[in-house]
């Protein structure tokens, strides 16, 4: 037998569940006090779709001991940028809630605006391939109102007891710290494998939404349903959508990791110098809102955080809009010490019992505790409300505040009763009042165990292009992974989806598709069953293709190239006129000119005119710019002879960007490409020096992207 094949067959016997169950017999899951645990899974509720119940303590036990792992970096989240800004109303949403920022369309209500990576450290870059963070905190006249969400609306688990398992999983594997920021591994294929439920969000992540071109240029979601409490106490459940300005784009998954080697900060300082430079960012907000009536009327169960809906089923409602006008003044006081909570609601918005939302608000404040080491992070600068506050709370460590007088409890004669509560119709929060009467118990709903037609709605609403780079994402992730037996469960598990995805995959990985998918671990009861309650299944859906789902299937709003970066590839000779023509088109439009060159300082031109150099080649890379024009000049040939220009020609070729050209820059194209005719419609060439005609056919096409056809046909 060959050393490989011995290797495999390890892989195979390690990651081979039934064989390692029996060698564990005695290695049951415990509580920090030995206690045996018979349902790791689920979090202990008021009947299978009720509350979460405070007396979990193995729950409580599990979420306390992840949230205080690191110090004081976020454990999740931790790479982040941020910015000020404010929200402003379209129409007043009196009808649905009563909160004050979504009735009154006169306030400006100021935000702060955190994004964020979510696997690695504050060290690691912005390119990875991961879920962003996008928590927007509302300075509301009623007090703080936290919209903390991602972008993308689904998540990985429906349960938050299996948070600190998921985490765990993605983050660098515990023996080695190995790799940063990076789910290309085995540890987090291996619990993947094991959770058919986090299927829908593979899809998202592996897609182009996991490597967008900016912070800018991404859409928002709340991921919970929440509800919605007017001034009758009537509720309707809602979900919370940003929608950018500049719509939606991504970069390539090659060139997202040539980023991270040339400026791991590219997210991050595209945003500050966009916002630096005037061109400040936007994003609409919408809302789905849904009949208190209408609960249970969708083939899926709206409490379910793995699941969406579809916005041809319940049409997302354009309320607002979201304007970022100035970044933080220290990064530190501001961007790293915002403390954001999904329990902080005003009255108006209230929660529902998705058991991952239940989990969330216990898990944020014991977070903030450890990582700003005190009760009082509130009294932040950054993390003030606006709103009066009075209250008896006292004390404790960094308290800022100095409360005056005798009297701090409630009720009190002393101090005349004060601080009083607030009745209702006084704007006093009060919880939505809704019926409970159930067992308790550690169950999840039957509604909970559709696991796959979301996934297969998600990959069957992208574009044949968009296809193609989810099943390049999860080649290249699974072929890091190791242990033979996890590619072949994931394997299954795609099949599920489709079935032509999975055998696309197979072969990327020298393998073939199992017949049949192997059974998950049990979610629907603790360790007594030996049966799967709740074995995943599939759910038709009312609709075969959601377009909302497809970056390529939804233009920008506005046609824009503004903040675009644009390489002028030049050297001595170059011919000013071409460079002037081109130059003044594009910084009309917005976008932003860099001229490189073979060294810093000055080059001189054919017409002895000389022109300054923002970048050298060393320093430059295609992968930083939106696109190449290359003008004219009767030395500009040089440039086919030099390394990094041919590697910046073709890398800006290979990511599908538009290039332009003049006169003698077209001989250069043809030289690098090697083609005797650029007939490709993304390259754009002139043989006249200085044409208006090609600036503005170049500017259109800018408009788009990127020109994708090109690698449909390649």
């Amino acid at each position: 037998m060959k050393k490989n094949d011995n290797h495999n067959e390890k892989n195979a016997k390690e990651g081979d569940l039934e064989l390692n169950k029996s060698n564990a017999t005695d290695q049951f899951l415990t509580t920090n006090q030995g206690v045996k645990i018979n349902d790791n899974n689920n979090s202990l509720k008021a009947g299978e779709r009720g509350a979460s119940l405070l007396e979990d303590f193995i729950l409580r036990e599990k979420i306390t001991h992840f949230d205080h792992e690191r110090i004081p970096e976020r454990i999740v989240h931790a790479r982040g940028s941020a910015a000020h800004g404010y929200f402003e109303l379209y129409n007043s949403m009196e009808k649905y809630t009563k909160a004050g920022f979504l009735n009154d369309t006169n306030t400006k209500t100021p935000v702060f605006v955190r994004f964020s990576t979510v696997a690695g450290s504050r060290g690691s870059t912005d390119l990875a391939r991961d879920v962003r963070g996008f928590s927007v905190k509302f300075y509301t006249q009623e007090g703080n109102y936290d919209l903390v969400g991602n972008n993308m609306p689904v998540f990985f688990i429906q349960d938050a007891m299996k948070f600190p398992d998921l985490i765990h999983a993605v983050k660098p594997e515990p023996h080695n710290e190995i790799p940063q920021a990076a789910s290309a591994h085995d540890t987090f294929w291996d619990f993947i494998s094991l959770m058919p439920e986090s299927m829908h969000m593979i899809m998202w992540v592996m897609s182009d939404r996991a490597i967008p071109r900016s912070l800018r240029m991404m859409e928002g979601f709340g991921v919970h349903t929440f509800r919605f409490i007017n001034d009758k106490n009537e509720s309707h459940f809602v979900k919370f959508h940003w929608k950018p300005k500049l719509g939606m784009h991504s970069v390539l998954w090659d060139e997202a990791q040539k980023i991270s080697g040339k400026n791991s900060d590219f997210h991050k300082q595209d945003l500050w110098e966009a916002i630096d430079s005037g061109n400040f960012p936007e994003w609409e907000l919408g809302v789905q809102i849904i009949p208190e009536s209408d609960e249970h009327k969708f083939d899926f169960d709206l409490l379910d955080p793995t699941k969406l809906i579809p916005e041809e089923l319940v049409p997302v409602t354009i309320i607002g809009k979201m304007v970022l006008n100035r970044n933080p003044d220290n990064f530190f006081a501001e961007t790293e010490q915002v403390a954001f909570h999904p329990g902080h609601v005003v009255p108006g918005i209230d929660f529902t019992n998705d058991p991952l939302l239940q989990g969330r608000l216990f898990s944020y404040t014991d977070t903030q505790l450890s990582r700003l080491g005190s009760p009082n992070f509130h009294e932040i600068p950054i993390n003030r409300t606006i709103a009066p506050m009075h209250n008896n709370q006292r004390d404790g460590h960094m308290r800022q505040e100095i409360a005056t007088g005798k009297v701090s409890y409630h009720p009190n004669s002393l101090g005349g009763g004060c601080p009083f509560q607030a009745k209702i119709d006084e704007g006093g929060f009060a919880s939505f009042n809704e019926r409970i009467d159930a067992h308790k118990i550690r169950e999840r709903s039957d509604s909970f165990s559709d696991h796959f037609s979301q996934a297969k709605l998600f990959y069957d609403s992208q574009t044949a292009i968009e296809q193609e780079h989810i099943i390049k994402a999860l080649s290249f992730e699974l072929g890091k992974v190791e242990t033979v037996a996890i590619r072949e469960r994931m394997l299954g598990l795609l099949s599920e989806i489709d079935k032509i995805l999975a055998n696309k995959v197979a072969k990327e990985l020298g393998m073939v598709v199992p017949k049949e998918a192997k059974k998950p671990i049990n979610h629907g009861v603790g360790a007594d069953d030996d049966h799967i309650k709740h074995e995943p299944k599939i759910v038709k859906q009312n609709i075969e293709i959601s377009d909302a789902l497809s970056i390529l299937k939804n233009p920008p709003p506005i046609s824009t190239i503004a903040t675009r970066q644009i390489a002028f590839l030049c050297c001595d000779g170059v011919n000013a006129a071409s460079i002037k023509n081109m130059k003044l088109a594009l910084k009309d439009a917005g976008a932003v000119v860099k001229i490189i060159a073979p060294h810093l300082g000055t080059i001189l031109s054919e017409e002895g005119i000389e022109i300054s150099v923002d970048q050298s080649y060393l320093i430059a890379a295609s992968v930083l710019f939106d696109g190449v024009f290359i003008p004219a000049g009767k030395e500009i040939l040089k440039l086919k002879d030099i390394k990094e220009v041919k590697e910046f020609i073709t890398d800006s070729y290979k990511h599908c960007k538009y290039i332009a050209t003049e006169n003698q820059g077209t001989d250069v194209l043809k030289s690098i490409l090697n083609k005797e005719n650029v007939n490709d419609a993304g390259l754009l060439i002139s043989e006249t020096i200085g044409d208006k005609n090609l600036a503005s056919s170049f500017v259109n096409a800018l408009t788009k992207h990127r020109f994708w056809e090109r690698e449909a046909k390649s």
